[in-house]
C-alpha cells in the first residue's frame, strides 16, 4: 500500500503527508494495551484506507480510475468544513480507547467517523459481550448490528507485523526486523543441510562413475600399472649409467647444441640479407621507371608554361605538403597530397566566385522587380553588368535619396498616423467589448440557467479571411513607421500598401458595392468575434453544454436562453449591483408581449429572473397569459378599445384584481 501511495503522490505531485493512511493518525492509549490486538482487528480495513482532501479529490479520482492498480484501494473523500462527532459514547466504547493525532487537519473527520463506525462496547465476560448490540472481545471476537458475529484467526492477535494503527511504525518496525532474523537463521540452516546432501550425492556419484569404468575391463591385468611402472624405472636407472661413464658423450652433446644454435641463427641472417636485397631491386627498378616517365613529362611540356607554372608551385609546396622531405618512395603520395591541396583551393575560388555571381544576379532582379520600367530593356546576367553600371550612375546623379526622405517624412507625418490612430481606434472598441462580455458573465454566474449550472458568453476571434487580411494590412502600414527609421521600405511601399486601403473604404470602379459590404464588414468590430454561450457546473466550472446558435433546441429551451442573456444584459446596460436591493439605478424595463407565445414555464423563469434583479417592470400580455404574471405585479391596467379608435385603461390593484375575480366566481 506504500507503494502505491508513492506512485499516486509522484503521477500527481502531491507530498504524501497531504494523503495519509487513517492508520498513521490513530493509536491505542497506553493505558488501554490490552485492548490493542482485538482493535487491530476490527480496525484493520479502516486503517489501511487513505485520506483524500477536497482539493486532491477530483485528481486522485481521475488517476485511480484510469490505472490498473494490481492491488485493493479504498480512500475517502473528505469535504472541507466536517466538525467532529458531539454523539455521547459509553464508557467501554472502542473509540475511547483510541487516540487522534492532534494536529491533523483530518482530526475532526476521524472523530466523527470513529463515534459513528466503531462505538462497539468492550466487553470483559462473554455475559456482556452477549447483551450488547456491537461488541468485541479481548480475543478478537466481533458482534455487529443485525446480529452478525465474526472471529478472524487466521493470523495470530498479537502478531505486531500486521499492525496498521499508530502515530510511529517503530513497533512494527521492531516486530518485522525480529521475523527477519529468525527467517534468515531458518533459511541458513536449511541451506547448510541442502548443501551437505549435494555434497553426499555428489561423492556418491563419483564413486559410481568409478565402478563403472572398471565394468568395462574383463582382466585385471588390463589395469595393473605396476609391472609397466618398474620397467620405466630400469630404464632411467641404465641411462643415467651410460652417461655418467662417458666424459666424451657430454663433451659430444654440448657442441652439437653450440653448432646447432650457431646454424639456426646463420640462416635467419640470410633470409633477411636477401629479403632486403630482392626489396631494394624492387625499388630501384619503380624508380628508374618513375624517373624515364617524369622526364617524358618534363620534356613534354611548353617551355613558357614551365616557365609559368613551376616556379608558383614552387611557392605552393610549403604550403601545401609542409616541412615533408622528399624521397623516391614519398613522391607518388606527395603528389596526391599536392593535386588535393590544388583541388581544394580550386573549387574553394570557384564557389567564392559562383556567391559572387549569384549576389549579383540577385541584386539585377530585386531591381528589375522593383522598376520593371527602367529596367524592361536590361537583361539580368553578369553580361549586362554595364548596363546596371549606367543606371546607377544615372540614380546618383539625380540625387534621389533626398526626396525619398522627404517623402517619408509626409507619409510618416500624416497617412501612416492617421491609420495608425484609426487601428487603435478599432483596438479599443475590441477590448471594450471583451471587457462587456467579462461584466455580463459576472452577472450570469449568479443566475441559475439550471440546477447547480450557470451560463457564461465566449468571445472567440473570427477567422473569417477578410478580417484577418485586413487586420493584417493595418499592422504592416503601421510597422515601423513610427520609429524615425530612414529606410526605403517606409516610403513608396508604405505608401502603396496605405493607397490599398483607402481605395477599398472609397469604393474602386466597377466594384463600389462590393467595397461598401467588405467596409462595413471589416471595421464593425463586433464582427471581430464568434460569440457563443457555455453552459458549466458551479462545482468546479466543467462545461456541461456548449451553444453556438440555438439550433436544435426546444421552444422553452430556446426562450430560457434568451431571457438568461437579456437578464445579464439588463444589469450590464443599468450597471445593477446584483443582490442590491436599494439602490438608484434606473430599474424601469418594458416587456411587450414578450411571453404572448411561449410556454407557462419559460415566462414563469424569466418573470422570476427579473424578480431577483429588483427590477421595476410594466408588462404588456394578452389576457390568456394573466395566470402567469399576477405573483410578480402589484397592479394590472386593463386596455380596451373600441372599433381601433378610442382606448379606455381601467387600473386595479392585484388585491383589488383578485377580491373582483372572487366575487365573480361566486
Amino acid at each position: 500500500m506504500l507503494v502505491l501511495r508513492d506512485t499516486l503522490c509522484g503521477a500527481l505531485r502531491i507530498a504524501q503527508d497531504s494523503l495519509p493512511f487513517i492508520g498513521e493518525l490513530i493509536q491505542m492509549r497506553d493505558d488501554e494495551r490490552v485492548w490493542e490486538g482485538a482493535t487491530e482487528r476490527l480496525l484493520h480495513n479502516f486503517g489501511l484506507a487513505l485520506l483524500v482532501p477536497e482539493m486532491h479529490y477530483a485528481d486522485v479520482a481521475a488517476w485511480v480510475d484510469s490505472t490498473s492498480l494490481g492491488n485493493r484501494l479504498v480512500y475517502y473523500r473528505v469535504r472541507a468544513g466536517v466538525v467532529a462527532d458531539q454523539r455521547a459514547l459509553a464508557p467501554n466504547a472502542l473509540a475511547r480507547k483510541l487516540s487522534i493525532k492532534p494536529e491533523s487537519p483530518f482530526y475532526a473527520w476521524i472523530d466523527a467517523e470513529m463515534g459513528r463506525r466503531f462505538d462497539h462496547a468492550c466487553c470483559d465476560t462473554l455475559d456482556q459481550f452477549r447483551r450488547e448490540k456491537r461488541a468485541v472481545t479481548r480475543n478478537g471476537q466481533i458482534k455487529a448490528a443485525g446480529e452478525r458475529h465474526e472471529k478472524d484467526d487466521r493470523h495470530r492477535l498479537d502478531d505486531r507485523s500486521r499492525y496498521v494503527l499508530g502515530w510511529s511504525n517503530q513497533a512494527k518496525i521492531a516486530a518485522l526486523a525480529k521475523q527477519e532474523r529468525d527467517l534468515t537463521t531458518r533459511v541458513q540452516a536449511i541451506r547448510t543441510t541442502i548443501q551437505f546432501l549435494k555434497n553426499e550425492v555428489n561423492g556418491q556419484n563419483q564413486v559410481l562413475g568409478h565402478w563403472q569404468q572398471l565394468a568395462m575391463f574383463d582382466d585385471f591385468n588390463a589395469v595393473d600399472w605396476m609391472p609397466l611402472v618398474s620397467e620405466i624405472d630400469t630404464l632411467e636407472r641404465e641411462q643415467q649409467a651410460l652417461a655418467a661413464s662417458s666424459d666424451m658423450l657430454r663433451t659430444l652433446q654440448l657442441q652439437f647444441a653450440e653448432l646447432s644454435a650457431a646454424q639456426e641463427k646463420t640462416e635467419e641472417q640470410w633470409s633477411a640479407v636477401k629479403t632486403s636485397h630482392a626489396k631494394t631491386g624492387e625499388k630501384l627498378e619503380q624508380a628508374t621507371l618513375g624517373l624515364a616517365d617524369c622526364a617524358t613529362l618534363q620534356q613534354a611540356t611548353p617551355e613558357d608554361a614551365r616557365a609559368w607554372y613551376f616556379p608558383r608551385l614552387e611557392s605552393l609546396r610549403e604550403q601545401a605538403l609542409g616541412q615533408h622531405t622528399l624521397t623516391v618512395e614519398s613522391c607518388d603520395n606527395r603528389e596526391k597530397d599536392f593535386r588535393d591541396f590544388l583541388q581544394t583551393h580550386i573549387d574553394t575560388e570557384d564557389k567564392k566566385i559562383a556567391r559572387l555571381r549569384d549576389a549579383i544576379i540577385g541584386a539585377m532582379q530585386n531591381y528589375t522587380r522593383a522598376w520593371p520600367l527602367d529596367s524592361r530593356e536590361v537583361d539580368v546576367s553578369i553580361d549586362a553588368a554595364g548596363e546596371f553600371k549606367k543606371m546607377l550612375a544615372a540614380l546618383e546623379s539625380d540625387d534621389l535619396p533626398r526626396f525619398a526622405v522627404r517623402f517619408k517624412e509626409l507619409l510618416n507625418e500624416n497617412t501612416i498616423r492617421e491609420i495608425a490612430g484609426f487601428q487603435s481606434q478599432l483596438k479599443r472598441e475590441r477590448e471594450t467589448i471583451r471587457e462587456r462580455i467579462v461584466t455580463i458573465n459576472g452577472s450570469l454566474h449568479q443566475i441559475d440557467y439550471n440546477p447547480n449550472r450557470y451560463i457564461a458568453l465566449e468571445a472567440e476571434t473570427n477567422i473569417d479571411a477578410d478580417l484577418r487580411d485586413f487586420q493584417q494590412d493595418l499592422r504592416s502600414c503601421t510597422e515601423g513607421a513610427l520609429t524615425g527609421s530612414a529606410d526605403e521600405e517606409y516610403s513608396e511601399a508604405k505608401f502603396l500598401q496605405v493607397k490599398r486601403i483607402i481605395e477599398r473604404f472609397r469604393g474602386r470602379e466597377g466594384s463600389a458595392e462590393m467595397d461598401r459590404r467588405w467596409t462595413r464588414k471589416v471595421t464593425d468590430v463586433r464582427n471581430w468575434f464568434v460569440f457563443s454561450a457555455s453552459e458549466r457546473w458551479r462545482e468546479d466550472d466543467r462545461e456541461h453544454e456548449h451553444y453556438t446558435d440555438a439550433g436544435g433546441k426546444s421552444g422553452g429551451q430556446k426562450e430560457k436562453l434568451a431571457y438568461t442573456v437579456l437578464a445579464a444584459s439588463l444589469a450590464y446596460q443599468f450597471g445593477l449591483e446584483w443582490g442590491v436591493t436599494r439602490s438608484r439605478s434606473f430599474r424601469f424595463v418594458v416587456i411587450d408581449e414578450a411571453f404572448g407565445r411561449g410556454s407557462d414555464d419559460s415566462a414563469r423563469y424569466g418573470l422570476e429572473l427579473f424578480k431577483r434583479m429588483n427590477l421595476q417592470l410594466l408588462i404588456v400580455t394578452p389576457l390568456q397569459k394573466i395566470h402567469i404574471v399576477e405573483p410578480y405585479v402589484a397592479g394590472l391596467g386593463f386596455v380596451h378599445s373600441e372599433e381601433g379608435r378610442l382606448s379606455k385603461l381601467r387600473y386595479l390593484s392585484i388585491d383589488e384584481y383578485h377580491a373582483e375575480r372572487a366575487a365573480r366566481v361566486a
